[in-house]
């Protein structure tokens, strides 16, 4: 089977979010680079670094046909030829006993080589309630 090759990044974003959503391991991995120095950090998790490991990070977590619901929104986006930095909001909900739901703030890198771009970064952390900010709640200035 081929690797599907994106030409934005925009468009291997969607297919890491569709992926996630359908429980697909194979087209998940397919958006990560192959190179080794890919990183991941599970919300709560340790970082880890490097495609075999990455790949059973994911494993696990998609294992018994596991989907992942994600609203993914308020994205701040910086992009130049080679490299895209996505910023966003997941609203995760884990179908299953037990359901739960989180707020993580998420920032995925993804580089454009020869075979379009991939992701080579996914840190995802668990927002906390802005009442947690007290008085240093964050605000919009515009």
């Amino acid at each position: 089977m081929s690797r599907p090759i994106f030409t934005t990044a925009l468009e291997a974003e969607a297919a890491f979010y569709r992926a996630l959503a359908e429980g697909d391991f194979e087209a998940l991995m397919a958006v990560w680079s192959e190179e080794d120095e890919v990183v991941c950090i599970p919300p709560g998790g340790p970082r880890i670094v490097g495609l075999a490991a990455v790949r059973e990070t994911w494993r696990h977590i998609l294992a018994n046909g596991s989907r992942v619901r994600v609203e993914v929104g308020q994205a701040v986006t910086s992009a130049g030829a080679m490299m895209a930095m996505h910023c966003v909001i997941e609203r995760v909900g884990a179908d299953g006993p037990g359901q739960r739901s989180a707020t993580l703030a998420a920032t995925n890198v993804y580089v454009r080589g020869a075979d379009g771009w991939r992701m080579v970064l996914h840190h995802a952390s668990p927002v906390p309630e802005l009442s947690d900010f007290g008085e240093q709640a964050p605000r919009v200035v515009h």
